[in-house]
């Protein structure tokens, strides 16, 4: 690619593994070789659990990890290595009062819109709170890839959710994601606060950076990172992912 960057972010899901699926140990070396060139952020609507189930198992031990920068929850939070353990650097947290208003507007938009009613089968909760993001998955958080794919793959079950949510939670972020959620954080809590919160913690300027997603579409959960001037690079999978990895490392072999 004709772009140098100086750090590079990426979307999880769809990205760097199959949904909800363990990050593998061959993308785990190849990002433990990324963060030996520079520094690497993971952003996802993924709470710090499942960072911990997902994607700490994959990456090597020996990994250079004061160069990762994980921003679970659509950014609401950020996590940074320090003195042999994650330290969180900022936590957007919902307050009681917001918690509460929120799952009272959501409960309420699902009625409204005949997605209260629980399809023939889900995995798990549909409805989960992170703490500062509450997440609403159409067939449940531990529902199965094959499964999510076939579910609503147009988003057009999901958006009358979404435009009920925006007009009860104007204060709040809505995010449509990619397969089956819908992600509620506090206004102006993204992936591209996320990005500008990035740059001032490593000195690298936003147009210097690469966010590689795989919903950067216009309404996909990673496309709001393009109102930063970030550069993008959208990917199908983790496969495309892991070949953008080497053609960046082959990069840096070249400077």
């Amino acid at each position: 690619m004709k772009h140098h960057p100086r750090l590079v972010a990426f979307d999880l899901d769809g990205t760097l593994a199959e949904s909800k699926q363990r990050v593998p140990y061959d993308m785990g070396e190849s990002l433990a070789q990324l963060l030996k060139k520079m520094p690497v952020a993971i952003m996802s609507g993924a709470g710090f659990p499942q960072f911990e189930k997902q994607f700490f198992p994959a990456i090597p031990m020996e990994a250079n990890l004061s160069n990762l920068y994980i921003f679970p929850d659509n950014a609401a939070q950020c996590f940074v290595f320090r003195n042999g353990g994650w330290k969180p650097q900022y936590n957007q947290a919902f307050t009681p009062a917001e918690r509460e208003h929120v799952l009272k507007a959501l409960d309420e938009a699902l009625l409204e819109t005949g997605m209260h009613d629980v399809p023939i089968r889900v995995w798990g909760q549909r409805v989960e709170d992170r703490g500062a993001e509450i997440v609403f998955s159409g067939l449940g958080q531990e529902a199965p890839t094959e499964e999510k794919r076939k579910w609503d793959p147009t988003r057009e079950k999901r958006k009358p959710l979404y435009n009920a949510l925006v007009k009860k939670l104007p204060e709040f972020a809505i995010g449509l994601n990619a397969m089956t959620s819908i992600d509620i954080t506090r206004k102006g809590i993204t992936k591209a606060y996320g990005i500008k919160r990035l740059a001032e913690l490593t000195g690298v300027p936003v147009e210097e950076m690469l966010y590689v997603g795989d919903a950067l579409e216009e309404g996909g959960n990673d496309a709001v990172v393009k109102e930063t001037g970030v550069p993008t690079h959208q990917v199908f999978g983790p496969k495309e992912t892991e070949g953008l990895i080497n053609s960046l490392l082959a990069q840096q072999l070249t400077k």
